[in-house]
């Protein structure tokens, strides 16, 4: 397997798509992100690269994934027929591992022994702490300490796969501030530390070395709709935390310009300061955590707090690609509050007997907005990013207060 993408032909060598992008970090991380840029040069002109890791993602992931037609939800719906790209059976329960053994092979490239990582709902905290110990290297897991809270059964799932988990007590204790103390942790270890960061955004090469390993959902899923159907899908849904489910499944896409991208963000309690996580909604373009990119910022362009039922979608920035995709309207960026997620969490559970993450829930949510206006013509994929196990306290409580 080589990677290949039906993108346009971004990011150009400075690792910028149109005005997004770049490398926005200190001198002392610019030698390592150089390195890294050219082992994974080096290695993605490599068929035989790309063979091993179709390999593993085989042979230890589970792959390919699944396109399920979703039946009952599409009934439901009176609308659009349904699939759904099924990620939360990959190991692990969600996405993230494919980019984790991507990013792992790498750094055994490049002789690390090493691994460090940010995680927001724990997914990707999992998905590196397996990778890790699937390959007997040293990892260490930064999570915000609310997020710890909230995850606490994936923090144990780390802990047992032999990663360390650090509490992130400062700022909002969340995914960005996550991501702050890695940075931090690698300026201090480069010599024997690869920093494998779990979403499509950050310094260059990240996002494009992100969306290559993840673009196996989307190289999958036209592949197979293509056999289910005999043509490509009219609009493609998924949920848009840092984006790389979604820049996953949309880059075998981006070239047909029939099908419709639509990423879907959190709105949270309300699209205002501190109630959301809406960038395209609340955001506007800056600079932020070594990247250009919409992200939300108050006058003095200090980034604001942010609120998600889903902690995997509780992110102040938005990867840069999908601030190139809204920027050219190639993609649709809308986002559904945390009550239209939670109903669609149950929604998914009854009439399919699939039991959805948080962060998938926001796509389910937005589909039963536009399925039934869609009409039964109209043919509709749901990229359902990971399993919900580790959201049933969140959902327990959530239901709760409602009563």
């Amino acid at each position: 397997m080589k990677s290949k993408t039906n993108a346009k032909t971004w990011p150009d060598a400075k690792g910028y798509f149109g005005d997004y992008g770049g490398r926005y970090v200190p001198d002392t991380l610019m030698a390592p992100l150089i390195e890294l840029e050219k082992a994974f040069e080096e290695l993605s002109g490599k068929e035989a690269f790309w063979e091993e890791f179709a390999t593993v993602l085989k042979t230890f992931v589970g792959r390919e994934t699944p396109l399920q037609y979703a039946r009952r939800l599409s009934e439901h719906l009176k609308g659009a027929k349904i699939y759904l790209k099924r990620e939360d059976l990959a190991h692990t329960g969600a996405h993230k591992i494919n980019n984790a053994i991507g990013q792992i092979l790498v750094a055994k490239h490049m002789g690390k022994t090493r691994i460090i990582a940010e995680t927001g709902a724990g997914q990707h905290g999992v998905a590196t702490a397996t990778a890790a110990a699937q390959y007997g290297l040293k990892c260490v897991v930064y999570m915000g300490a609310d997020d710890m809270a909230r995850q606490e059964m994936n923090v144990f799932r780390m802990r047992l796969l032999g990663a360390e988990v650090v509490a992130v007590n400062s700022g909002s204790r969340t995914l960005k501030d996550a991501v702050s103390e890695a940075m931090r942790d690698w300026v201090a270890n480069i010599a024997d530390t690869h920093y494998l960061l779990g979403s499509a955004l950050g310094p260059h090469p990240y996002p494009r070395m992100v969306r290559d390993f993840q673009s196996v959902i989307g190289i999958e899923a036209r592949e197979q709709i293509l056999a289910a159907e005999k043509r490509l899908p009219d609009s493609i849904i998924a949920c848009v935390g840092g984006g790389s489910n979604a820049i996953g499944i949309f880059s075998a896409f981006v070239g047909d310009e029939k099908t419709v991208l639509i990423g879907v963000e959190a709105g949270g309690t309300a699209i205002k300061p501190g109630q959301h996580a809406a960038r395209f909604s609340g955001g506007t373009p800056g600079i932020f955590q070594g990247m250009k990119t919409y992200f939300l910022q108050n006058a003095d362009g200090q980034a604001e707090n942010t609120h998600s039922i889903s902690a995997g979608l509780d992110y102040t920035a938005v990867g840069p690609e999908h601030s190139l995709l809204h920027d050219i309207k190639r993609a649709k960026y809308m986002s559904v509050s945390d009550d239209e997620a939670a109903a669609a969490f149950h929604l998914l559970a009854r009439t399919e007997g699939i039991i959805p993450a948080l962060e998938s829930s926001h796509a389910i949510a937005m589909a039963c907005k536009i399925a039934p206006k869609a009409g039964s013509t109209h043919l509709m994929i749901i990229n359902l990013s990971g399993r919900g196990d580790k959201d049933i306290g969140i959902i327990q409580k959530y239901d709760g207060g409602k009563k």
